[in-house]
């Protein structure tokens, strides 16, 4: 397996080479959509305020926030509440492809960055524009990945009946900003056919019930409200998280009529195997109540290595039930290029997971590692035609800063 634009070495030319980002964005969604860009190829530049990208700083569950989503980007600070400054970026502008921001419902447009002014002096931009809501009723309102999960249906179905939760990471977040990406990409590709760029948006709150969809199919076939996942009828007659023998466990799925025999045929279930009325996965699922105790007591004279070793020699679907630090050394991980190593601003040395694809056999590797806050101002002002003078004036007058202090 070979890292494709990896620090280490690889020369390969990725897909987005040569398309420039300017990405306007903090926390999870506008950078998550930046680094897939990055992570593709494309030139990503971070612009963040005087003070540097707050994200940078987060405690407790945000603590990995910029370190996850800010590889392969270079970093600019800039003075965006001064004319001045607001000339630098929209300088910086003319040079992209694509604008990504995700700062609250107005915020842009009072800088004067909104799609309509920013494409007046570049007809080719794309303006990948995150929000909380897509146009309609709730536009103007402020979302999270959490209140979009809320009022989405996905913490209902997360949590146990009565008991919303939000699921355990990002996911509105970093959907979302998927979402936007694979626009801002189909945006790239009509440009190719009319020359020009478009307003794509992306939203928490529609991500959200896209995932959900398959909850809204259900009662829309069935007429039957889906239960929280805790609580669902589930589908299947194994499929279920099972106690070993050494108090540790394993999730095991058998989701169809030769999964089932093959299952009970290489655990030595002969009785169940032999019973005509468990033939069909639908009588299983109705007789869970029999089935279950019995597997769960034959699995319960298994440790875990045993029992996912003949998982696995069964072809069976099996899941330990990994914590995410677990997944630093997971051997598949590591060996496949799933790990990406890099260093943070603050010398932290850190292993991450890699864009989760592969083209022609190849991953996508690190080319930047997360960027001091300003790390890149000379460089990025110069290719936008800034003369080395430029610079100097500007960090002097304060409107753009190097990112010493």
């Amino acid at each position: 397996m070979s890292i494709m634009g990896s620090a280490l070495g690889v020369k390969n030319k990725l897909p987005l080479d040569g398309i420039r980002v300017i990405e306007f964005s903090h926390m999870v969604m506008g950078p998550s959509a930046g680094l897939m860009l990055a992570d593709l190829g494309a030139d990503v530049i971070k612009v963040e305020p005087l003070t540097g990208d707050k994200t940078r700083t987060l405690r407790g569950s945000g603590a990995g926030y910029f370190a996850m989503y800010n590889r392969n980007k270079r970093s600019i600070r800039i003075d965006l509440k001064s004319d001045e400054g607001k000339a630098v970026a929209r300088r910086l502008v003319k040079t992209a492809d694509i604008v990504v921001e995700n700062f609250r419902p107005g915020a842009m447009d009072k800088l004067g960055f909104d799609y309509d002014s920013l494409a007046a002096e570049n007809p080719r931009l794309i303006y990948c524009s995150n929000r909380g809501f897509l146009d309609g009723p709730y536009q103007h309102r402020t979302a999270l990945d959490e209140v979009a999960q809320m009022m989405g249906g996905l913490a209902y179905m997360t949590g146990p009946p009565g008991r919303p939760l939000r699921a355990g990471a990002s996911v509105i977040d970093v959907t979302g900003g998927m979402f936007a990406a694979l626009g801002a990409l189909a945006a790239l590709e009509e440009r190719h056919r009319t020359g020009k760029g478009q307003l794509v948006k992306s939203s928490l709150y529609e991500a959200t019930v896209f995932l959900v969809g398959q909850h809204m199919a259900q009662y829309a076939v069935t007429g039957v409200p889906a239960a929280p996942m805790p609580a669902r009828i589930s589908a299947w007659a194994i499929y279920d998280v099972f106690e070993t023998g050494d108090d540790e466990r394993v999730f095991v799925g058998v989701v169809s009529d030769s999964q089932w025999i093959t299952f009970c045929e290489d655990f030595g279930f002969d009785a169940l195997l032999a019973d005509e009325s468990l033939r069909m996965n639908n009588d299983r699922v109705a007789a869970r109540d029999r089935i279950i105790p019995e597997v769960q007591a034959r699995f319960r004279s298994m440790t875990k290595a045993e029992l996912m070793e003949r998982l696995e020699a069964s072809g069976l679907p099996f899941a330990p039930i990994a914590r995410p630090e677990d997944l630093l050394d997971d051997p598949h991980l590591v060996e496949s290029g799933g790990l990406l190593d890099m260093t943070l601003p603050d010398g932290i040395n850190v292993r991450l997971p890699a864009l989760p694809l592969e083209l022609d056999g190849h991953r996508f590797g690190v080319r930047r590692d997360p960027p001091a806050s300003g790390e890149h101002a000379d460089e990025v002002l110069r290719d936008a035609g800034f003369t080395p003078d430029d610079v100097d004036a500007l960090v002097a007058s304060g409107v753009v800063s190097r990112g010493e202090g």
